[in-house]
């Protein structure tokens, strides 16, 4: 070599002008050289990496970033005191998981999604350190990380506290919108849109930020009610002619009250909670549900989303979930009661070939076997168990269920299998699935016991032999998307793994960007993934 350059765990040689190569000093290395050197090889072919000044390809000037058409602002859930810049971390694993996917299948746009991590947990003062003060010196590890976690819970629910992680939230997602559009000013002229995705309890505290909800709304709902219910109930003549006084002084406070606020109205113009249009909010792992259904949302008539999320503050709720995550709830049940019968959809795999769209897809139910009936004793003893026949069992919950790959291969080993092993296969088989002898048998039954059921007073649900829903009740897009289990993976395992597992999963990476990049798929011109 004409020169050579030392490094910590390689060194450089030069064998001329042109020809240079980078070995590494590592002791496998050092063997293989020899050994191959021995047998006549040149040390550069050998284990030799050779090294080339300049680029790969000259620069042009059209060479530019691609433009970004959609930010995506990512929410942490609890936990973030306990590891700070954990979102940071989290949203580089989306980002790069996300990068993957643009590449595969949608390369051919121009346009580009960027995701932003949401940091708020970190600049709240809360209480201080009075929690920490009055926490026991025993089992102090387990402690604190119950403090620093599972406290958040706790913080949002106390009306000291709520205001000031809304408020935080809240100014954060301003802050970073503001600075990226003040670096990218040509995005709100574009017309540039953000969507949302949140994590855990971040999805609860972004629905109020957006809808506005506040416990104090709740509380004078309920001193009406109460007031409701005084009126119906026997009062004394001075009980009556008291409330008389309590209602017309209610009724002279509430109209100085809006007299006050439209003088303030008139002077100052308050500025909208967040300065940007929710296009899609995703959740991930949400409590959300749950919330909601203490907050007394209950299933309505409508399959619209505005009965939980109206579309004038939101255009698309979609609320993402693995089915072993324990603190993840359905959010369709709350809109239309039925549908805690039907499944959620399942998520794509993101190397599946080409793919049915998400809006083609039916929504089946949980157990198309299992429908409710009424029947006598005498039909009962005369009819051979059938789907329509059958007791009404208890719903099998779908995170409970294996793939339909494993259905699959059971009811094939049942077709086959003989003696004792047989029977328990095809027992098994028949408690998930149904075959299509027994759903033509049980055809003429179904509209029979539709009808018993509408005159016992229970409205029946409109659907079809084969088990999917009937377009009269469904809702208008479906919110409840669920991801696929492994076939080899341990339910209790992902028990405690699924909650944090959503950041790197490519299937959601996949999801989330088929619905941003949705318009431009819509053009045959600028998309090469119209199946999607």
């Amino acid at each position: 070599a004409i020169h050579s350059l030392k490094l910590s765990r390689n060194h450089v040689d030069w064998h001329s002008v042109d020809e240079v190569y980078l070995y590494s000093d590592a002791t496998t290395s050092k063997i293989a050289r020899t050994v191959t050197q021995k047998l006549g090889f040149s040390k550069a072919s050998s284990s030799g990496t050779r090294l080339h000044r300049g680029y790969v390809e000259e620069a042009t000037l059209e060479d530019k970033p691609p433009q970004t058409s959609h930010i995506v602002f990512v929410v942490h859930g609890i936990g973030q005191k306990m590891d700070q810049g954990r979102i940071i971390k989290n949203t580089a694993m989306m980002r790069d998981t996300a990068r993957k996917i643009e590449e595969k299948y949608f390369s051919n746009l121009a346009t580009h999604v960027e995701f932003l991590p949401v940091e708020w947990r970190s600049k709240l003062t809360l209480d201080g350190d009075t929690v920490d003060s009055i926490t026991p010196d025993k089992v102090r590890g387990l402690r604190d990380m119950l403090n620093s976690s599972a406290m958040d819970i706790m913080y949002y629910t106390s009306p000291l506290y709520r205001d000031e992680l809304v408020k935080g939230l809240q100014q954060e997602l301003n802050r970073l919108y503001t600075l990226f559009c003040s670096r990218n000013p040509e995005f709100e002229e574009k017309g540039g849109k953000v969507s949302i995705v949140s994590h855990s309890l971040g999805c609860v505290i972004t629905y109020d930020i957006m809808t506005g909800w506040n416990p104090v709304r709740l509380y004078e709902q309920l001193l009406q009610k109460e007031e409701e219910e005084l009126e119906d109930r026997w009062m004394s003549y001075e009980e009556q002619r008291l409330l008389e006084e309590l209602y017309i002084t209610k009724q002279r406070l509430r109209e100085i009250e809006e007299r006050l606020h439209g003088l303030k109205a008139s002077t100052i113009s308050k500025p909208p909670v967040l300065k940007f249009k929710v296009e899609n909010f995703f959740c991930m792992g949400s409590p959300l549900a749950v919330f909601l259904a203490l907050r007394g949302i209950r299933p309505g008539n409508s399959g619209s989303q505005d009965h939980i999320l109206p579309r004038t503050i939101c255009n698309r709720l979609l609320n993402i979930f693995h089915p072993t995550d324990p603190v993840a709830y359905r959010l369709e049940p709350l809109i239309l009661k039925h549908y805690s019968n039907i499944s959620p959809v399942q998520i794509h795999w993101y190397n599946t070939a080409n793919p049915l769209p998400y809006e083609h897809m039916k929504p089946s139910f949980l157990n198309p076997t299992k429908e409710p009936t009424s029947v006598t004793d005498s039909e009962s003893a005369s009819t051979v168990p059938s789907p329509t026949t059958s007791p009404v069992m208890v719903r099998r919950h779908y995170g409970e269920s294996i793939t339909n790959i494993g259905k699959a291969s059971i009811l094939g080993a049942a077709s086959i299998g003989k003696g004792l092993g047989g029977m328990l296969f095809s027992r098994f088989g028949r408690s998930s699935t149904t075959t299509p002898q027994t759903l033509e048998t049980g055809k003429d039954g179904a509209e029979g016991d539709d009808k018993k059921a509408s005159t016992a007073g229970t409205p029946p649900l409109s659907h079809s032999s084969s088990g999917f829903l009937e377009p009269t009740v469904e809702l208008e897009h479906r919110i409840d998307f669920e991801l696929r289990e492994g076939l080899v993976e341990s339910r209790y395992w992902s028990a405690v793994t699924s909650h944090t597992a959503y950041w790197s999963s490519l299937d959601i990476a996949l999801f989330l960007l088929t619905f941003m990049y949705k318009h431009d798929q819509e053009d045959p011109d600028k998309s090469n993934l119209d199946t999607i």
